[in-house]
């Protein structure tokens, strides 16, 4: 049927007696459709009727010819004749019923049909009767309960023909043993009416709940016949089936092009060879073919699997899905599915793999695969009651190589470093950067008596070597500070924290040095705890000051925002680096109030600037999970005046760490206030890729890492910086590269694609009225 309808009633069916006899219509308004379904096969069975009321007329004619007068017999033959070929005639114009639906004049015309039919078998009924005797009489009955018996099996689809012809037909019958004086079989006659409707009825439900669950497969079937044409012109995927000896059949057109084939080479072939490339011959199938294989094998349904194939175009990656088919008998005949190229998908995702676990600088693991590694020798080590070890490695007088011959420099002494770094650990250690001039190590196993000595004495040697970078002679040194687990951490947190506690120490001996943790080692605490207590009043001290770094469009470099960076000018300490204090602020959650008064001050000095303009805050995860902090950005903007468009909120990946969910409320509060949430830092710690796709931030920041080594023309970070651009204009956000310094790191960034660039090249962190003074300046990069 291809005329729009009504759903099917559901299935068991639960429809009354008027409903299923035609008298109602059902819920949803569906009565022709239903009645389409009753009455479409009802002409298959015209000439078994029509031979049937042939032979009970004969019958008929037999047992009363001589008995009534002839001419009436002839005109009632006439009669059922004529009414039994009028009733046909109209079932046979049904005949096309399965195509269309049924109106309420065709219903009708047919139950008159009936009608009639029945009029003239109940004729003999009432004047046959005074003719005969009254064996004649129940033989004639008998003949017309045998019609209605047998129309209650033929006419199934039609149950309101078969109650008609037996209300009519036995009523009569009923009137004609009641005035013969039979009345126990006028009870008989009634007790069969009343189980004949009655069957009919319950039949007639069977009947039409199985011409209902065929038209619900019919239609399943063409819906899939419809997509999977629509799929197969449309989409870049493909459809593959093979039998049952693994050979393609029904080749599809674009599964050949995906084989670099034609469909006429390609059917027939083993589907295994045409895939496997070289490995047919050799026989060194990759695992990913070894597990299709006997997926094919054990005949089982398969999901996007992903597959290493090798066909014309090269090596590629697929994802395939498949199912058993079977017959008509149950028997397996062979596979289809579908598949795609997932190649560039693939290359993708592992470059955004490598961005969240590895760092790009030194191609070392982050701190993330760190962590992990960490925990599961901790993990390693309480199972086999061994030991375990964590070194963090500092780079003395890292700092001033990098402040005096630049980041491109040190940079490359950095890689430097990780080069030797692999080149001194074995088998049983792994080495990674933690971030700056931070490295790491663990040792899984370290329950050799002196080798954490001996491997810290070996790397603060071949660290200390002379470096050849760019024609400079560099010297650098390392500190080492090592805990070993479980003795002096039973968890990976407390573990790291007392490495680092110890290489304070080792610093605070002067360097180059290695210190194993000590119970005892508070000299580094005492300072922490004095800078602590500073800290707590230099809010009230007013010692707090924000500077502002501008971020200009790439194209225009117009400035577009100002990221507000916090500065701590101690009286009693001097000028404290952020990189110290506010790593104790989180610690001590000091980063609360110092960060409430950072919001508050930058509303404030941002509403001095033109109304295009925004300003970026930072919020650390302790802050963006305090209790309220989204109602302190309501009060910072409602106190300031400052629209909420104006605010941006830079967060780092390490957020979704301690408490993912929780810091997602907190973000979509935020932008439910209409300010925006920019991701700082992408790829220097936690992951946060599943968050990308969840959370609508508006920036995504690519570290100044990635920006430098794009400009070493490393493959690694152009590829990453690409990743990150193509991904970002995917979820309709923009990008902001970090720590450009020169015009050709600037081009570069803008060939590259991002759309916002922030860097010592278009300026330094300024105060306040600098920053309003820069906004008039014509040419940004001239004044920086």
């Amino acid at each position: 049927m291809t005329r729009n309808s009504a759903p099917l009633p559901t299935l068991p069916l639960r429809l009354g007696a008027l409903e299923i006899l035609g008298l109602r219509s059902p819920e949803g308004d569906d009565w022709a459709r239903l009645r389409a379904l009753q009455y479409s096969q009802i002409h298959r069975q015209v000439l078994t009727r029509a031979i049937s009321h042939a032979l009970a007329l004969l019958i008929t004619l037999g047992m009363y010819l001589g008995k009534v007068p002839l001419p009436g017999l002839a005109l009632w033959a006439a009669a059922v004749v004529g009414s039994v070929w009028n009733a046909s005639r109209i079932d046979r114009g049904l005949a096309d019923m399965d195509r269309r639906f049924m109106t309420r004049q065709e219903f009708m015309r047919q139950a008159q049909g009936v009608g009639l039919c029945a009029i003239a078998w109940a004729i003999p009924l009432i004047l046959f009767v005074p003719y005969g005797t009254a064996a004649d009489h129940f033989a004639l009955w008998t003949l017309v309960a045998m019609l209605i018996a047998g129309m209650s099996v033929t006419r199934a689809g039609a149950p309101i023909a078969t109650v008609l012809f037996a209300a009519i037909t036995g009523g009569v019958a009923m009137v004609g043993f009641v005035l013969a004086g039979a009345y126990a079989f006028a009870a008989a006659t009634g007790a069969f009416l009343t189980i004949a409707v009655g069957g009919t009825i319950e039949a007639a439900r069977t009947y039409l709940a199985a011409r209902i669950a065929e038209a619900g497969v019919a239609e399943k079937e063409e819906v899939v016949s419809l997509l999977l044409r629509e799929f197969e012109e449309n989409e870049a995927d493909w459809l593959w089936q093979i039998d049952t000896n693994r050979r393609v059949r029904a080749c599809s057109p674009r599964f050949a092009f995906a084989l670099g084939s034609d469909c006429a080479s390609v059917d027939g072939q083993s589907f295994i060879q045409l895939i496997s490339g070289d490995a047919w011959q050799s026989g060194q199938f990759p695992a990913s073919l070894h597990d299709l294989a006997e997926r094919f094998k054990r005949r089982e349904s398969f999901s996007n699997l992903l597959v290493r194939v090798d066909v014309a175009a090269g090596r590629r990656w697929w994802e395939l899905s498949g199912t058993p088919m079977l017959d008509a008998n149950g028997t397996f005949i062979g596979f289809r599915g579908v598949g795609s190229d997932v190649t560039e998908q693939r290359e993708s995702d592992e470059k955004i793999a490598y961005l969240a676990r590895y760092d790009t600088l030194t191609g070392l693991p982050n701190r993330l695969m760190l962590t992990e590694a960490l925990g599961e020798a901790m993990r390693y080590a309480d199972q086999w009651r061994t030991r375990c070890a964590f070194l963090m490695i500092d780079l003395d007088r890292f700092k001033s190589v990098n402040d005096s011959l630049g980041h491109m420099v040190g940079d490359r002494l950095l890689a430097q470093v990780s080069q030797r770094l692999r080149s001194a650990i074995g088998e049983n250690e792994q080495c990674g950067r933690l971030g700056g001039d931070e490295f790491a190590i663990v040792i899984r196993d370290a329950s050799e008596i002196g080798c954490v000595e001996r491997l810290a004495t070996a790397l603060i040697e071949a660290l200390s070597q002379p470096y050849d970078v760019d024609n400079h002679k560099l010297f650098i040194g390392a500190s080492i500070g090592s805990a070993i687990g479980p003795r002096d951490g039973t968890s990976v947190e407390t573990l790291m924290r007392n490495a680092d506690l110890a290489l304070y120490q080792a610093k605070d001996d002067g360097g180059n040095a290695h210190c194993s943790y000590e119970p005892t080692l508070h000299a580094n605490a005492e300072e922490r705890r004095k800078l602590e207590l500073s800290l707590r009043q230099a809010i009230g001290n007013e010692e707090l000051r924000l500077n502002f770094q501008p971020v200009v469009d790439a194209h225009s470099e117009k400035i577009v925002s100002f990221e507000a960076l916090l500065r701590w000018h101690s009286k009693e300490h001097g000028v404290v680096s952020p990189g110290k204090f506010i790593p104790l602020a989180e610690d001590t959650r000091l980063i609360v109030p110092i960060g409430e008064w950072v919001l508050r001050e930058a509303c404030r000095q941002a509403v001095a600037w033109p109304s295009h303009i925004k300003v970026a805050v930072n919020v650390s995860g302790e802050q963006l999970l305090e209790p309220g902090f989204s109602n302190e950005v309501v009060r910072a903007l409602a106190d300031s005046g400052l629209p909420s468009y104006r605010l941006e909120v830079e967060v780092t990946e390490s957020i979704f760490v301690r408490d993912a969910r929780a810091a997602r409320q907190v973000l979509e509060e935020i932008m439910a206030l209409g300010c925006t949430v920019a991701l700082d830092d992408f790829g220097t710690g936690y992951s946060s890729l599943g968050y990308l796709r969840t959370l609508r931030f508006s920036t995504i920041k690519v570290d100044r890492s990635f920006v430098q080594g794009a400009a070493q023309n490393s493959r690694e970070s152009l590829a990453i910086i690409r990743a990150v651009v193509a991904m970002a204009q995917s979820l309709d956000m923009t990008t902001t590269a970090e720590g450009v310094e020169t015009v050709d790191e600037a081009n570069l960034i803008r060939q590259l694609g991002c759309n916002k660039i922030q860097g010592f090249y278009f300026g330094r962190p300024v105060e306040p009225a600098e920053a309003l003074a820069m906004l008039a300046r014509p040419n940004l990069t001239a004044a920086a």
